[in-house]
């Protein structure tokens, strides 16, 4: 719904450098914004397209207000995170249709399963024997809730996501199309030159405001839990292994693999196609570059990359030298033949000498 720049400024904390009086209804980026969109700066990359942008209203951090003084902005100590409320404002979260009744196939519910208020199960689901749904939860067509699972308040299941038996699902959840909950982890014995199965008798434990997004996987543990920290986000095609524990409020970006009995700390963020060996700590608050190879302990408050990891500064130092190999390899080429040449001289005076 529209509202003019001023009703929007108090509703997400913002204060209004300009006229106030224009109306705004949706939020775009800057350089697709028009008049009636509010689009925002966080990312100082991006400090050219400001005084260009069509919008309405940018949202800015009090230090960017300089960059355009002459047009209407939201300044915000946080621009990231205003520009987050203005979409809850304008636009709000995703809402869940109704499913159409009566096509003859509809979810499956086993008789002993326990489902809250307000729930919505989409037909084709199927909800085991024993299982627990919590109230205002929305499952959508092809899920798999397994025997004595767990699933908390005001979750969200998309389509295909499967929870296995005795798992468990915190309170306000959310799992995007294709994601698995408690698949066994990879453990096997190998004798005699067999791989030999190790039963994984354990389970998975996702808590309160996580959200993966679409293919993730969490395998359940050996013994005991792995165990997805509350508020931890993942983006796609995120793996987990058993008996991995991933602490509170940890950010993992796409196709990063987390080997089995590995921790994390509070906010840990994980790049993307970052691999974690099994076994290993990682600290409060450390930040992992993009593909890096983490192959040892990493204390907490570092900023780390490379194939193994390191810190950031010494990979960075390694890049650099990288770019100048075909530079080195031609001054080495040189230095090769220049040596040549004065082993040949060398040799050349020896002769002489000797034949004095």
């Amino acid at each position: 719904m529209g509202m003019t720049i001023e009703q929007l400024a108090k509703r997400i904390g913002a204060t209004v450098h300009g006229d106030g009086g224009g109306v705004v209804d949706r939020c775009t980026g800057l350089e697709q914004a028009g008049s009636s969109d509010v689009s925002f700066l966080a990312n100082r990359k991006y400090n050219k397209l400001l005084a260009s942008s069509g919008a309405g209203a940018v949202i800015v951090s009090p230090t960017d207000v300089q960059q355009a003084p002459d047009r209407t902005l939201l300044v915000a100590d946080d621009p990231y995170f205003a520009f987050r409320q203005a979409v809850v404002v304008l636009h709000g979260f995703r809402e869940h249709p109704v499913p159409i009744s009566g096509s003859g196939c509809e979810a499956v519910i086993d008789p002993t399963a326990v489902i809250g208020k307000d729930c919505t199960v989409y037909p084709m689901s199927y909800i085991a024997a024993g299982a627990k749904i919590g109230d205002r939860c929305v499952i959508y067509p092809f899920c798999f809730v397994g025997p004595d699972a767990v699933v908390g308040d005001d979750c969200v299941l998309f389509a295909n996501v499967t929870v296995y038996d005795r798992c468990e699902l915190g309170n306000r959840v959310m799992l995007h199309a294709g994601c698995v909950i408690g698949q066994d982890g990879f453990g096997y014995a190998t004798h005699e030159g067999e791989h030999c199965k190790i039963p994984q008798v354990g389970n998975a434990v996702v808590e309160d405001d996580v959200e993966m997004g679409a293919c993730c996987v969490v395998d359940r543990a050996t013994v005991g839990s792995t165990r997805i920290g509350h508020g931890t986000k993942f983006s796609d095609l995120v793996a987990i292994g058993h008996g991995a524990n991933i602490g509170p409020y940890n950010l993992l970006v796409a196709q990063v693999g987390i080997g089995g009995s590995s921790e994390t700390g509070r906010y840990v963020v994980v790049g993307g196609q970052v691999g974690v060996a099994g076994h290993l700590k990682i600290g409060d608050m450390a930040k992992i570059a993009a593909k890096a190879g983490v192959a040892d302990d990493l204390p907490g408050g570092g900023e780390y990359g490379g194939q193994p990891a390191q810190p950031f500064n010494q990979t960075k130092r390694g890049f650099v030298a990288m770019t100048k190999l075909p530079e080195m390899v031609q001054e080495f080429r040189k230095l090769q033949k220049r040596v040549a040449e004065l082993e040949k001289q060398l040799e050349s005076v020896a002769a002489v000498r000797s034949g004095e």
